[in-house]
């Protein structure tokens, strides 16, 4: 049922505006006036408006401005008397001040948002690299949580979550009305316990149940291992562990193959991103000179470029960099800078598409907000947002499985062939080390990488 009231409307501020009313008022006829008395004869009779200088018309806006301003803070608290005296519950001021603040910045784009202090808490422990929850990283889409990536040797990893997954419910209740805050604490909850998600995935006819347990997150941002005589170097997250990770990373590869080493994986799958510090640090691990990436805020002087220093701690070797659509931000940075030097190849599918910069602003006793403060740009001056980074080689990730057809007959299959038993034992052994190494290919985005990898090294052998 609607309750019509014909209360008069309650207002907070709005006597304010009755002086700046006269103030403008009196200005205006002041000008009126000047114009009038000073004004030559043919000037008057030209024009039965006063004439007002550029200045004054600015003066005039601004105080215009300030009175809508006025007229919308009046609104704004006649609603919030409306809803202290008249909401079904009882409901404190501060929750409704708390609530204004989430929805005006939810309201801005994905990424803005007001931190209570027990978000900003969780926020700052998360960028250190442990925290408790499910391991992915989301945003918001259409009213429902979007996984932008999970994280590796997660519970959600583990579970099967994939980038791009919508989530619509939440233990059964409907995701759709949350702020992302709120669904993220929904998410989090005591290590042990069990959540269970409804999940909408491309491909798929109906919704997915998906059971994760929560667990402690404990982030290892870098992983390394070698591949053959390649570095495999895996970024999972840009926390401040990231550029330690990686120098050590290098470091263990290089003691491990020597002369051996011909280059490096770089692998940015499915990495949300994170400090903007740290994935300039990588980047300029890479670079000997150049831009970086560049920053630019709303007025035209608010420009920040960052530029890498002297030294490459790859000595040179060849990169290929590994992104997909869960790539986002600081990793796109990142291989969007080592693409425009041209000093790595871009392998995978189109990186996600967020160029924006968050700035986190505290707000000492009230918590902290993230507010969109800049887009980001790399060093050709292309912006990634909602476009993302476009790979030099679209590889997609695939199963592959082996074509077992029929085998051509080869000389050292003929009954009485020359040197046929040595040969015969060598294909015996070579059949045997084929099905271990078949056990051990499953991502063929990497294959593909270190293929190329292989390929550059024996090119430059064949031509020296």
């Amino acid at each position: 049922m609607l309750k019509n009231t014909n209360n008069k409307n309650k207002t907070i501020i709005g006597k304010d505006i009755y002086p700046l009313w006269h103030s403008f008022m009196s200005l205006v006829l002041t000008i009126g006036t000047s114009v009038i008395l000073f004004s030559s004869n043919s000037v008057f009779a030209q024009q039965s408006q006063p004439v007002q200088t550029s200045q004054q018309k600015m003066a005039g806006e601004k105080i215009g401005k300030e009175n809508d301003t006025y007229r919308y803070l009046n609104l704004f608290g006649d609603v919030f008397e409306r809803v202290r005296s008249e909401y079904v519950d009882e409901i404190t001021d501060k929750e409704l001040i708390e609530y204004a603040l989430k929805g005006m910045l939810a309201n801005l784009d994905p990424h803005s948002q007001y931190m209570t202090e027990d978000d900003y808490s969780g926020m700052r422990v998360q960028t250190k690299g442990e925290f408790g929850g499910l391991g992915i990283e989301v945003t918001m889409e259409k009213g429902l949580v979007k996984v932008v990536s999970p994280i590796d040797d997660t519970p959600a990893y583990e579970a099967g979550m994939k980038a791009g997954d919508l989530i619509a419910e939440i233990d059964g209740e409907q995701v759709h009305g949350m702020s992302l805050s709120d669904a993220v604490k929904k998410m989090r909850g005591k290590v042990g316990t069990d959540i269970l998600l409804t999940v909408i995935r491309d491909g798929e006819a109906e919704a997915l149940k998906i059971k994760i347990t929560r667990a402690i997150i404990q982030l290892k941002a870098v992983k390394h291992r070698t591949e053959g005589n390649v570095g495999y170097i895996r970024i999972t997250t840009f926390n401040e562990k990231t550029f330690k990770g990686l120098k050590k990373g290098i470091k263990e590869i290089r003691k491990e193959l020597g002369e051996n080493l011909i280059g490096y994986v770089i692998d940015l799958r499915n990495n949300p991103g994170g400090l903007l510090n740290q994935a300039i640090a990588v980047s300029d691990a890479f670079l000997d000179k150049g831009e970086i990436v560049s920053t630019k805020g709303r007025s035209k002087g608010n420009i920040r470029r960052d530029n890498s220093t002297s030294g490459d701690m790859a000595n040179g070797l060849p990169l290929v960099v590994l992104i997909n659509g869960g790539s986002a931000s600081a990793s796109e940075i990142v291989a969007a800078s080592l693409q425009d030097h041209k000093r790595a190849v871009v392998m995978g599918t189109q990186s996600f598409g967020k160029g924006s910069v968050q700035t986190i602003l505290s707000l000492p006793g009230h918590g902290a907000m993230r507010l969109t403060t800049a887009r980001y740009y790399t060093p050709s001056g292309r912006s990634i947002q909602s476009k993302g980074v476009t790979p030099d080689i679209i590889v997609d990730h695939v199963a592959v499985t082996e074509y077992k057809g029929n085998e051509y007959v080869r000389e050292v299959d003929l009954k009485g062939a020359l040197d046929s038993k040595k040969e015969k034992k060598k294909k015996n052994g070579k059949n045997a080390e084929d099905k271990e190494t078949e056990k051990q290919v499953e991502d063929y985005q990497l294959s593909r990488a270190v293929d190329l990898l292989q390929g550059v090294h024996m090119f430059n052998k064949t031509v020296e």
